[in-house]
C-alpha cells in the first residue's frame, strides 16, 4: 500500500515536470534584426543637420579671417561628399529596384 502511494506520488511529481519542460519553449526566438531604416532615418534628421552647422560655423570662421580660398576648397569638399552620400543613396534605392525586377 505505501509502496502504490509512493508510485502514485513520484508518477504524478514527473508528469507535472514534463508537462511544465514541454509548455516551456526550447530556444528563444531568432533576433529579427536592425531596423535600418529608422537609423538612417534618425542620422537624416538628427545627426546630419548638426554636422552641416559646425561645418558652417567653421567656414565662416575661416571667412572672417580672410581665408577665403581656403573655405571655397573646404566647401567644394564638402559639396562632392554631399554629391557622393547622395550618390551611394540613389545607387541603393536603384539596386534595390532592379533586385525587386529581377526576382520578380
Amino acid at each position: 500500500m505505501i509502496a502504490y502511494e509512493l508510485m502514485e506520488t513520484a508518477s504524478s511529481g514527473v508528469a507535472h515536470a514534463l508537462s511544465t519542460l514541454a509548455s516551456a519553449p526550447l530556444a528563444e526566438p531568432a533576433p529579427k534584426g536592425i531596423d535600418t531604416n529608422s537609423v538612417v532615418t534618425f542620422f537624416a534628421s538628427k545627426i546630419a543637420p548638426i554636422l552641416l552647422a559646425v561645418l558652417g560655423v567653421i567656414f565662416i570662421g575661416r571667412a572672417s579671417r580672410g581665408e577665403i580660398s581656403k573655405v571655397l576648397t573646404s566647401s567644394a569638399i564638402a559639396i562632392v561628399g554631399l554629391a557622393f552620400i547622395a550618390g551611394a543613396a540613389t545607387l541603393f534605392f536603384v539596386g534595390d529596384y532592379l533586385i525587386d525586377l529581377i526576382f520578380e
